[in-house]
């Protein structure tokens, strides 16, 4: 991708794809791990599109691996059902990043689930945590001020 091209939004990113048939459990509902899955899935497409995916990290020494996920389930998802997801930064500070996934059905809006994802970057010389490049820190910095703020109360 050069330069010329308008890079995604680096706080906030949306996709949307239709329920596909092998994500489905026995009661034709999708499946619980999957809208892990699919927030993985977001979360990489994210980074890839803002220009701070693989390749940015590695030359920069590291990358986010997984440390903790939450999901909270609303609605089921069925097969026919287009879904509609919205990654968010809410925070980068430190070692740590945490991204809010929610997942809707398009065709009423209906919330299905949320998922809130605590990354952490390691380097990738020893797989031990550390600080994630400033320029990261520096472009969350607002939503990382809005999170804090709202823990405190």
């Amino acid at each position: 991708m050069g330069d010329d091209h308008p890079r995604a939004d680096p706080l906030v990113f949306t996709l949307r794809w239709p329920v596909r048939g092998y994500e489905l459990d026995s009661n034709g509902h999708v499946n619980n791990a999957i809208y892990l899955s699919w927030a993985e899935e977001l979360a990489t497409a994210h980074a890839e599109a803002a220009g701070y995916g693989r390749d940015w990290s590695v030359s920069r020494g590291g990358g986010w691996v997984v440390r903790r996920t939450e999901i909270t389930y609303h609605r089921p998802a069925v097969y026919g059902d287009e879904v509609e997801l919205i990654v968010r930064v809410e925070l980068v500070r430190g070692a740590r990043a945490i991204r809010r996934t929610t997942i809707s059905r398009v065709a009423d809006r209906e919330l299905l689930a949320e998922v809130v994802t605590e990354w952490v970057w390691v380097r990738l010389r020893d797989g031990r945590p550390a600080p994630a490049p400033r320029e990261l820190v520096e472009l969350a910095a607002t939503v990382t001020e809005k999170t804090l703020a709202q823990r405190r109360r």
